[in-house]
């Protein structure tokens, strides 16, 4: 149980960082610059049915939780809020975001991305109110695996990114800038917007312990 003197304010960093995550994702698809892997990988799929970019966001990320069973994780408020309100929030600010065709403003658009992607995520992770169904999955398989938190993560990324290429998904300079970039972005706003308290676990921010990244899409 939450106190109560700390319960609005995570739950107004978790709400607020999840709607900004969906806004930094529409951003990055209309600056068409190249995606991060899971949404390269959302959109590769995308591609292929006729669902919406969130729909397909919330779809993946409900299919994901499914695989925390096996591996004994426990969602959270934060895990089954990540799974619904991303989707929406994407396909909201795609509904009002124009695809972007003068370079300056891609760049712009891309930029912006990386920098309010990783504000959204120091926001999410540092409510402590439960990691995002791609996060649980890669620290539930080091849990499980013994392995090591970078080599599971780069392959479990590396693995979405060649999928999502596959499909259709949009891969280039912003898909590198994005791996460059989000970590020191989280390193500076996790701490900042971290809630400070016993509720909050190392668990609850699974990309902070390795270059702070987040992965609540």
């Amino acid at each position: 149980m939450l106190p109560p003197d700390h319960r609005p304010r995570r739950l107004f960093q978790l709400y607020l960082g999840l709607a900004l995550y969906g806004f930094s994702m529409a951003l990055m698809i209309r600056a068409n610059l190249g995606l991060d892997p899971w949404d390269a990988f959302h959109q590769g799929i995308a591609e292929h049915v006729p669902w919406s970019f969130g729909t397909v966001t919330i779809v993946v990320g409900a299919a994901v939780l499914l695989l925390w069973i096996p591996l004994r994780q426990r969602p959270g408020l934060g895990t089954i809020s990540n799974v619904v309100v991303i989707g929406l929030a994407v396909d909201a600010s795609l509904w009002l975001l124009p695809t972007m065709t003068w370079t300056p403003g891609r760049w712009t658009f891309m930029i912006a991305a990386i920098l309010l992607n990783g504000v959204a995520g120091g926001c999410y992770i540092g409510a402590g109110l439960g990691p995002g169904p791609r996060d649980g999955l890669m620290t539930g398989l080091v849990r499980k695996t013994g392995g090591s938190v970078r080599v599971i993560r780069t392959g479990i990324e590396l693995t979405v990114l060649a999928i999502g290429w596959l499909l259709g998904g949009s891969v280039g300079i912003g898909t590198i800038a994005y791996a460059l970039f989000i970590g020191p972005v989280v390193h500076v706003t996790l701490p900042l917007l971290t809630v400070a308290g016993p509720e909050v676990s190392a668990e609850e921010g699974p990309r902070a312990d390795d270059g702070g990244l987040p992965a609540a899409a």
